[in-house]
């Protein structure tokens, strides 16, 4: 299951929670739990150590806080930028397969992942925390396993994630209004937490890249290295139709600024960066600036679209 989004960036941990297959169960206590003997170790913010006992899995759902954060309770429809380190269990042997400690590059995640017992341990747990999940087969990808990333069907993962911020799914652009765009651009209006109106003028696209401001926000600018936290809807200025949005899926979108490789379209690259958090941007991307001459077959898009994007930057969390 790859979204239009994925075209924007792809985070590392949606190869593992997109593809989650598990069926609901109870959760179990870690206190009577033989899986809860995985240890976890190591302050918040920092690569944890995590120790997995040279045994066989016990085919139990373990969670446990390792450090209980103050912050804000994550909710049930919530999202997160976090850090994580995921673990194929296998056997009497295990590896480390993700990690975003290394790469100092914490992502966004949904409190609703597609895995059943990831989401039994990030949900209600406040920022701030260290969780530690442990999911048996049932709670995970079932008895298909996922070959993709090399999981078999009797293979147990382990997450060590640390929350850090949360953002509701209605998060939005929070400073003052100075533009609605309009005349030769995109004309754009909006009602207080939805998406975004964009009317698309008769007329040809500009040839060059334009970022126009449309609410200036009053937080601090975004900068290299950031994980910064966008709602966003993406049209088409050749069809005047939308190909994504942030706000249909109901989860905010999060990618790296300026990072090594690229991990958004070049655009959103050069007009996102400095931009005051609680802004909304409106981005005019010609083709070069887009995904240039071979475009995007999945969302529709030609080697000659050009696209309009409305991004409201609603955080941005350093690495």
């Amino acid at each position: 299951m790859r979204r239009i989004a994925a075209a924007l960036s792809f985070p590392l941990l949606a190869v593992i929670v997109l593809a989650g297959c598990g069926s609901s169960a109870s959760p179990n206590s870690a206190a009577s739990n033989p899986n809860g003997s995985v240890a976890v170790s190591g302050a918040f913010g920092t690569a944890p150590t995590v120790k997995i006992p040279a045994a066989k899995a016990s085919g139990k759902l373990a969670i446990k806080t390792v450090i209980k954060g103050t912050g804000p309770v994550l909710g049930a429809s919530d999202s997160f930028v976090g850090n994580y380190a995921v673990y194929i269990w296998s056997g009497a042997s295990h590896k480390e397969v993700l990690s975003t400690f290394s790469t100092r590059a914490p992502q966004v995640l949904a409190a609703n992942v597609g895995l059943v017992g990831l989401k039994e341990a990030l949900t209600g747990a406040r920022m701030g925390s260290r969780v530690l999940a442990v999911l048996p087969p049932k709670d995970a990808y079932g008895s298909k396993g996922n070959s993709q990333i090399g999981v078999k069907p009797s293979d147990t993962i382990v997450f060590v994630v640390d929350l850090i911020k949360d953002f509701s799914a209605t998060a939005e652009a929070s400073g003052k209004q100075v533009s609605n765009g309009g005349g030769a651009l995109p004309a754009v209006t909006a009602k207080a937490g939805s998406a975004p109106l964009v009317k698309i003028p008769a007329k040809k696209p500009p040839r060059k890249l334009i970022v126009k401001t449309l609410i200036k926000g009053s937080g601090q600018p975004t900068a290299k290295g950031q994980t910064v936290v966008t709602q966003y809807v993406g049209l088409n200025w050749r069809t005047r139709k939308a190909f994504d949005s942030s706000w249909s899926r109901q989860q905010p979108f999060g990618f790296q600024l300026d990072a090594t490789p690229a991990q958004i379209i070049p655009a959103w690259d050069k007009g996102l960066k400095g931009v005051p958090v609680g802004s909304r941007v409106m981005l005019i991307v010609p083709p070069a600036d887009g995904y240039g001459k071979t475009g995007n077959a999945q969302a529709g898009i030609k080697g000659t679209d050009t696209l309009v994007f409305v991004v409201d930057v609603v955080g941005a969390v350093a690495g």
